[in-house]
């Protein structure tokens, strides 16, 4: 159990009604879109399976990308906020009263700026409803490790991905956010109907065998390997957006 298994050359997912990935590191080559991805996004609508994209990137980015990818919607801030084609946004998690909940994550930075005075804000945090983002630049796995740990006696969520990390409020991941929309906009489609596709520690609740026994991670995913309680079920053979076209290769194969 945990060994890295490739994905299958056919006969893949066949029941398979959705596809839900990850996007920084994933559909990715080093942080750009390329027209090699927007292909495959193209390959996978023309064959009838939808995707939708499911990032812990801000809401007020993941907006403007879900109004002109050719995606079924898109998902922000790890399972935050919901963006369905033309229609408004719909938040995921439970805060009453967003104004506050922001002013509490800044604290909760500020503690952590206390003992990593380094730590600088994310590009776009400024853009967040419910999560707060900070760089993931120059800390090592003991920081994170013990960044979690602070998080944790402070009441809050911690994870992090190839590019930031995040505070959350607890409760919120990819996974839960992911079976809220599927209930709400894809019925009857089912989680065991659904693949998911990642390469960090944000993405490993979709990796959770009992929610979506259906996961797949890009060969980058075996960077945080060791990390992960929950792992992927396949893992393609090429890194960040060549591990989606190869996944893309086979979803669309005719053999």
């Amino acid at each position: 159990m945990g060994e890295v298994q490739p994905l299958p050359s056919r006969g893949f997912f066949e029941a398979i009604k959705l596809l839900a990935t990850d996007m920084d590191g994933t559909l990715t080559c080093q942080g750009k879109f390329t027209a090699a991805l927007l292909n495959g996004l193209e390959q996978l609508q023309a064959a009838g399976l939808p995707t939708m994209v499911v990032t812990g990137r801000s809401a007020g980015w993941v907006n403007g990308l879900a109004h002109y990818l050719p995606i079924a919607g898109a998902m922000a801030e790890n399972g935050g906020v919901y963006f369905p084609p033309n229609a408004a946004p719909e938040l995921l998690v439970d805060i009453p009263e967003l104004v506050a909940h922001r002013q509490q994550l800044r604290v909760a930075f500020s503690e952590l700026q206390q003992r990593w005075p380094q730590l600088h804000e994310s590009d776009d945090n400024r853009f967040r409803l419910t999560d707060w983002t900070f760089d993931l630049k120059d800390l090592s796995e003991a920081d994170l490790e013990a960044m979690a740990n602070v998080c944790q006696t402070l009441g809050w969520g911690f994870t992090y991905s190839t590019v930031q990390c995040h505070l959350y409020k607890r409760g919120q991941s990819k996974a839960t956010g992911l079976l809220q929309v599927l209930q709400r906009h894809f019925a009857p489609t089912t989680s065991a109907e659904v693949i998911t596709l990642g390469d960090s520690p944000n993405d490993e609740s979709l990796f959770d065998p009992t929610l979506f026994p259906h996961s797949v991670g890009v060969g980058n995913v075996k960077d945080y390997w060791h990390q992960l309680n929950y792992r992927p079920a396949y893992v393609s053979q090429a890194n960040e957006v060549d591990g989606f076209l190869e996944l893309v290769n086979i979803l669309t194969s005719k053999n």
